[in-house]
C-alpha cells in the first residue's frame, strides 16, 4: 500500500501545530512513536551484534510551562491504533516488567539480505511514562541493570531465576520508553554516579522551558475535516511502517560516510568542546549506536525500502548533535552540589524579573538560602557569566548577559 506522506515525522509535526509544547518535545515523541511501531521487526545486522530502533527518551522541563505528558500522549495515542503494538504499565518492579515482556512474545517472518526467508521470535514493549518517578528508581540496582541490558536490544534470550518469582525467560527482548520529568526531580533523584554509569548514556534527554506559541483555544487551529483526515492518514502510514520486517542495508555511500564519521568521532583532537567533560564519555562511547538506531527511524519515516542512505546518517548526526545542547543542560542538573542549586535558583529568578538590584534579588532568595550562600552563589553566577553586573536607572544590579528586559514588579 502506497504511503500518503513522503516523510511521516514531518507530517506528525504538522499534526501537533495546535500544541504549545516545544518542537523538540513533539519531534522526539514522534521518534518514540515510530520506534514503537517498528519494534524489533527491523534492525541493522553487524553479525556479532545488531542495532535496533528502540529509544529511551526523557522530556525534561519545569512544571506548568511545557505540557510534557500531553505531548507524549499525542504520539502514543496514534501508536495505540496499530495492531500488534503492546504497551507496558508505567509503574512496576523489574520482575513485573520482565514478565510483561515475556508475555508480549510474537513471531515475525522476514527475508534476509541473501534472499532467504526466516522467522524469529521477539518480545517488544513500549512504555509511556507520564511521571518518571513512578517508573525509575536509581536505588533499585536490579531495575537499572535490567533497563541497561534491554536498551541494547540484542538477539538473545534473557533468563533470570529468583527464589520468589521462579524462572523468567524472554526471547529477544526489546524495550522502548518515553517519559517526562522536571529538572528538580532529576537533581533530587539522579546521583552524580548515574552520569558515568551505563543507563544515563543510553537516554536521549530533551529539554524545554518555553512554549513555542500561545494557543488559548487549540480546537480552532486545525479545521475539523483537515484534522480528522490528517489523523487518519498518519495512522494509515504508521500501519504500513509497522508492517516492515527484516534487516536494513547500509548503502555504499552510507558506509563510506559512516567510516569517515567514526574516524573523526574517535579522534580526541576533534572532540566537541561542549562534550569535553568526562561526564559525557559514556554518551560519546555509545553515540555510534544512537546514530544508527536513529537512522533506522529516519529511513522508515521516508520509505518502505529497508535501506539506510547517506542522508539518513547525516540527518541523524545533525539532530543528535543539536540535541546534545539539551543534554548538557540536563546533565548540569544531575548530581549538582548545593551551591549549584542556589545558582540555578538565582539565575532563574533574574531571568524572570530581568534586571534586579542585589537587594531585591536577596529578598526573593532569602527563604531558600542563607546570606552567605546567596553572596557566594551570585559571585559564582557572575564568574560563570550566567549573570552580569550592570546599572539601570542609576541602580546597580544584575541581569542575564545580553538581556534588554526591564524590571518587573516583584
Amino acid at each position: 500500500m502506497a504511503r500518503v506522506f513522503p516523510n511521516w515525522l514531518k507530517a506528525y509535526m504538522d499534526y501537533t501545530r495546535d500544541s504549545e509544547s516545544p518542537n523538540t518535545f513533539h519531534f522526539w515523541t514522534g521518534v518514540s512513536t515510530l520506534a514503537g511501531a517498528l519494534r524489533r521487526r527491523v534492525w541493522i545486522d553487524m553479525k556479532k551484534f545488531q542495532w535496533t530502533p528502540n529509544f529511551y527518551i526523557i522530556l525534561v522541563g519545569p512544571p506548568g510551562v511545557a505540557a510534557k505528558s500531553t505531548s507524549i500522549s499525542m504520539g502514543m495515542n496514534l501508536l495505540s491504533q496499530i495492531k500488534g503494538v503492546k504497551f507496558g504499565p508505567e509503574s512496576m518492579t523489574w520482575q513485573k516488567l520482565a514478565r510483561s515482556l515475556s508475555d508480549a512474545i510474537e513471531y515475525v517472518e522476514f527475508t534476509d539480505l541473501n534472499g532467504s526467508r526466516d522467522r524469529v521470535a521477539m518480545s517488544c514493549l513500549t512504555v509511556q511514562i507520564s511521571e518518571l518517578g513512578t517508573f525509575m528508581r536509581y536505588d533499585d540496582d536490579q531495575l537499572i541493570s535490567f533497563l541497561t541490558r534491554m536498551w541494547d536490544g540484542q538477539r538473545d534470550k534473557f533468563r533470570h531465576e529468583t527464589v520468589g518469582s521462579g524462572v523468567v525467560e524472554i526471547d529477544n527482548p526489546w524495550l522502548n520508553f518515553i517519559g517526562a520529568t522536571t529538572p528538580s526531580w532529576l537533581r533530587t533523584n539522579f546521583p552524580e554516579t548515574t552520569i558515568t554509569g551505563g543507563l544515563t548514556s543510553r537516554i536521549v534527554f530533551v529539554y524545554g522551558d518555553k512554549k513555542r506559541a500561545l494557543i488559548p483555544y487549540p480546537d480552532a487551529v486545525i479545521p475539523d475535516a483537515q484534522y480528522k483526515q490528517l489523523r487518519a492518514d498518519l495512522i494509515s502510514d504508521l500501519t504500513e511502517i509497522a508492517s516492515l520486517s527484516g534487516p536494513y542495508r547500509l548503502s555504499s555511500f552510507a558506509r563510506d560516510w559512516g567510516e569517515a564519521w567514526y574516524a573523526d568521532h574517535n579522534n580526541p583532537d576533534l572532540r566537541p568542546q561542549h562534550l569535553s567533560s568526562e561526564r559525557f564519555a559514556g554518551y560519546l562511547a555509545r553515540k555510534q549506536t544512537h546514530l544508527h538506531k536513529f537512522a533506522i527511524i529516519l529511513a522508515a519515516s521516508k520509505r518502505s525500502q529497508l535501506i539506510i542512505e547517506e542522508d539518513d546518517l547525516k540527518e541523524a548526526d545533525q539532530i543528535l548533535t543539536m540535541n546534545e545542547q539539551d543534554m548538557v543542560r540536563v546533565f548540569d542538573t544531575i548530581g549538582t552540589v548545593l551551591q549549584s542549586d542556589h545558582v540555578h535558583e538565582i539565575v532563574g529568578t533574574v531571568k524572570f524579573f530581568g534586571f534586579m538590584t542585589t537587594r531585591l534579588l536577596w529578598q526573593q532568595s532569602m527563604a531558600h538560602m542563607s546570606l552567605k550562600d546567596f553572596e557566594e552563589a551570585v559571585k559564582a553566577a557572575v564568574h560563570g557569566r550566567l549573570l552580569e553586573v550592570t546599572t539601570q536607572n542609576n541602580q546597580s544590579g544584575v541581569c542575564i548577559p545580553g538581556s534588554q528586559k526591564g524590571t518587573k514588579s516583584a
